[in-house]
């Protein structure tokens, strides 16, 4: 009650137009070095046991709570030759042309996601590719019983990502952005 009123309050600052601005290019280069290390790129798609059973939403959501960018996304119904040239490195296996059919049943979402480390971490947010492997709290722990339907595909390398990508997406496609809350997630 003796506090005197806040517009005769003042505030001392040892501060000068120059240190300001010094402490402003500062800040804005520290957020530039942010933008740099964010720029990891992985493929993930689900598949269309995820679509049917209405799990997209869920899926992005925790990548986006994660704090991963996504910059391109699409809904389609993948041919035969598209995912063929996908899962080559199958193609010797018993189970190829089953896997085939089943991912050209329905729909699929295939998608690029951008932040530092989204190959690695996206991987152990998908989970082991056999569901009984997976933790709970992975995406496949969570949602998944079967191998055969393990709702999700995501790039195993860097390398693997940026071949996935080029077979899915165009460059135009691709939407670089700059999300509000880069702040809030790279220190």
């Amino acid at each position: 009650y003796g506090a005197p009123p806040i517009s005769s309050v003042r505030i001392r600052t040892t501060a000068t137009p120059q240190s300001t601005a010094r402490a402003e290019k500062a800040a804005e280069n520290k957020f530039r070095n942010k933008e740099t290390m964010s720029d990891e790129r992985t493929f993930i798609m689900l598949k269309p046991d995820a679509v049917h059973r209405g799990l997209i939403a869920d899926i992005i959501k925790r990548f986006e709570q994660k704090g991963f960018k996504l910059v391109a996304m699409k809904f389609m119904i993948a041919s035969e030759d598209l995912l063929k040239k996908h899962y080559a490195d199958l193609s010797s296996k018993p189970f190829f042309s089953g896997l085939v059919k089943n991912m050209a049943s329905g729909p699929v979402v295939p998608m690029v996601w951008e932040g530092k480390g989204v190959v690695k971490t996206g991987r152990v947010m998908l989970g082991e590719t056999n569901p009984v492997d997976s933790k709970p709290g992975s995406i496949r722990g969570d949602y998944c019983i079967d191998i055969g339907r393990n709702i999700c595909h995501g790039s195993d390398s860097v390398e693997s990502a940026q071949k996935e990508i080029k077979l899915w997406f165009k460059d135009e496609e691709l939407v670089n952005w700059k999300p509000c809350c880069y702040p809030w997630i790279y220190e």
